[in-house]
């Protein structure tokens, strides 16, 4: 017999596995308005305890540009994270590092739409390189996935 102290002990430890920043911390990801891995990513973070707001908008590029990301590291999609910008498809162990270390720079990103990357179809055929941009817009290996 399951007794109520029991019952609320485990639904307790239930909330305990869901990152406590990430429920706190609205998202606002810039997309383009007809793509579906952008959906797909919008969906991946709040599956994680993000609370998303998208928004469409038909010119990405200038919305990263603005935002600090080299042409060359630019993602599918860029999203405003607390102090941060995420450009592209970063899977969320890399945004926890960020808003966990909190390091002195711009944002990070996974440039282009890497196969099995969060919000896109397909395996993963190699690790994935996230970058960090920093203040001056240089950018340096975060974390490789």
């Amino acid at each position: 017999m399951v007794t109520r102290r029991a019952l609320l002990m485990s639904a307790s430890s239930l909330v305990l596995v869901r990152p406590a920043h990430a429920e706190t911390i609205p998202v606002t990801l810039y997309k383009n308005p007809e793509c579906g891995c952008c959906d797909g990513y919008g969906d991946y973070l709040r599956e994680h305890g993000f609370n998303v707001r998208a928004k469409a908008t038909p010119d990405l590029s200038e919305i990263s540009r603005k935002a600090g990301i080299p042409p060359d590291l630019e993602g599918c999609h860029t999203a405003f994270i607390g102090d941060y910008v995420v450009d592209g498809h970063v899977p969320v162990e890399a945004i926890n590092r960020l808003l966990t270390e909190r390091p002195a720079i711009k944002g990070i990103t996974l440039p282009g739409m890497p196969l099995g990357s969060p919000g896109m179809a397909g395996a993963k055929t190699e690790p994935f390189t996230i970058y960090a941009i920093d203040q001056n817009g240089k950018s340096t290996v975060f974390m490789k996935l």
